[in-house]
């Protein structure tokens, strides 16, 4: 497992590159390559084994590599990326960088992320009132990630940043529990 200090290094010196004005692929572009390469690469075990191996050599590796990417349509900017990825030896931390790559664009552009957990699957109504409301909290625009977790009993919780809201059932039962055994003497 690859440090999340050099999984952020290399995430945040691609979006760098993918966010300057004369980036040759747009940020959103060139994340969207990076999943649809990692979707491809995993799909073959053996080809994760090859990529991932000391004994097989540099060049043989760069030129999976570049035969992979021309069939899917890689931008030069992309392709660049993940030889560099390779030749460093950290192609093992490729999910681990697109997801970092993911979220520094989002803070970039001014998006804060949002987890929410729901007890049911919410309408998209309730997914836009809870994305405002969210978005009037934090103070910037939210980008939700939404699951559904049965366990909840009713309503949802979300955490923006380190801070967690709970509106869950649960979390207003353990509330009352809480303050019912503060009371007792």
């Amino acid at each position: 497992m690859t440090s999340a200090t050099i999984v952020n290094r290399y995430a945040n010196a691609l979006a760098d590159v993918v966010l300057a004005h004369d980036s040759e692929v747009p940020a959103a572009d060139a994340l969207a390559q990076l999943r649809t390469f990692y979707a491809s690469a995993s799909a073959v075990p053996q080809l994760q084994a090859v990529l991932a191996s000391p004994a097989v050599s540099k060049d043989r590796k760069r030129a999976v590599i570049r035969a992979i990417a021309a069939a899917l349509g890689l931008s030069r900017t992309v392709l660049n990326f993940l030889l560099v990825l390779s030749d460093r030896r950290r192609w093992a931390a490729l999910h681990e960088v697109i997801e970092a790559l993911d979220a520094a664009l989002d803070n970039h552009l001014g998006f804060e992320r949002a987890q929410v957990k729901s007890a049911y699957a919410l309408s998209d109504p309730q997914r836009d009132e809870l994305e405002r409301e969210l978005a009037r909290i934090a103070g910037r625009k939210v980008r939700l990630s939404v699951a559904v977790d049965p366990e909840l009993i009713g309503g949802v919780t979300a955490r923006v940043g380190s801070t967690v809201y709970d509106g869950s059932v649960r979390g207003h039962l353990a509330k009352m529990r809480q303050d019912l055994a503060a009371n007792r003497y």
